[in-house]
């Protein structure tokens, strides 16, 4: 039997520690900062990507919400930074290297995406060039610690830029896998950014200073991704252009938990959810069109039959 592929952490060192003593203990302050659940237990949850010493206090807001122990499951969606994608794609390895212990990857689940055709492979190489799916890792791995590597796995979903349709589609595919209690999406995602180096720098004045007006564009859109609305946040995306990197991976969970509330079983009702943000910052405070910041946001999602 050959040896299960690993893919390697890849940006430990650089976007957050390489040491397993010094990460783990800035995890744990993060999230006892953060205080008490607020909106937990957590079916899904919107957490950023960028380094820890950047988005680390945020994300743990996110985190702090997801029960360890009756999850059995976690998948993580994260957009690609670094190839094309007109879909999603799945990982060639088994096994995610973390600096705390390694994730298994459930190749079961990943069978199951296969077999529906809309799923293609990327290589190693393409996985561990990018971010947006690693830096969830390490959090991932310290809030379920206490049930430890044998206790779960993860299926990991590099998202492309879909079309609406593509949104709706992988939305519905998934949605099934959103409904199990058994299950934690976790979507992976900073908000805005904003300056000359991004090529976004949309102003608008009577919202005050420019870092104000960063927050009044973002808080915009958090309310539209509250309202559980997938065309209603397509819409503010197309007025706005928001440089939301994570768009399309949080699309496809709203049309998931929309597939789910418009599914009935024997005349009942289908699933209702409730999103909340708990928490946002900015990387830096924009005073001048010179300036530029990356906006970060953590959210969770409930879900009631």
């Amino acid at each position: 039997m050959s040896e299960p592929i690993s893919r390697r952490a890849s940006h430990a060192g650089s976007w957050y520690s390489s040491s397993k003593t010094q990460l783990n203990n800035q995890l744990e302050n993060w999230l006892k900062a953060a205080g008490p659940n607020k909106h937990g237990p957590a079916r899904a949850i919107i957490s950023p990507h960028a380094g820890y010493q950047y988005c680390g206090a945020c994300a743990a807001y996110a985190y702090k919400e997801i029960c360890p122990t009756t999850t059995k499951r976690i998948f993580i969606l994260g957009p690609s930074h670094h190839i094309h994608l007109t879909g999603c794609a799945l990982s060639t390895a088994s096994v995610y290297e973390t600096p705390l212990y390694n994730l298994n990857i459930d190749r079961d689940v990943y069978e199951e995406l296969y077999s529906t055709n809309a799923f293609e492979r990327m290589t190693i190489n393409a996985d561990q060039e990018e971010h947006s799916i690693e830096m969830q890792l390490s959090y991932i791995a310290k809030v379920m610690e206490s049930v430890g590597p044998s206790g779960f796995k993860i299926v990991p979903i590099l998202v492309g830029s879909l079309s609406t349709d593509k949104e709706e589609m992988y939305g519905q595919l998934l949605a099934k896998y959103l409904a199990d209690p058994a299950n934690v999406f976790v979507i992976s995602s900073d908000f805005c950014h904003w300056g000359s180096r991004f090529s976004y720098q949309h102003y608008e004045k009577s919202w005050g200073e420019i870092h104000e007006s960063i927050e009044k564009l973002d808080n915009m859109g958090m309310s539209l991704i509250e309202s559980l609305d997938p065309s209603a946040f397509t819409a503010y995306l197309k007025k706005y252009r928001n440089t939301i990197c994570g768009r399309h991976p949080i699309s496809v969970l709203l049309n998931a938990v929309q597939h789910l509330r418009l599914t009935t079983s024997n005349g009942q009702p289908g699933i209702s959810g409730t999103l909340r943000f708990l928490y946002y910052a900015q990387s830096s405070q924009c005073l001048r069109m010179r300036d530029s910041s990356v906006s970060y946001a953590s959210a969770t999602l409930n879900l009631s039959n």
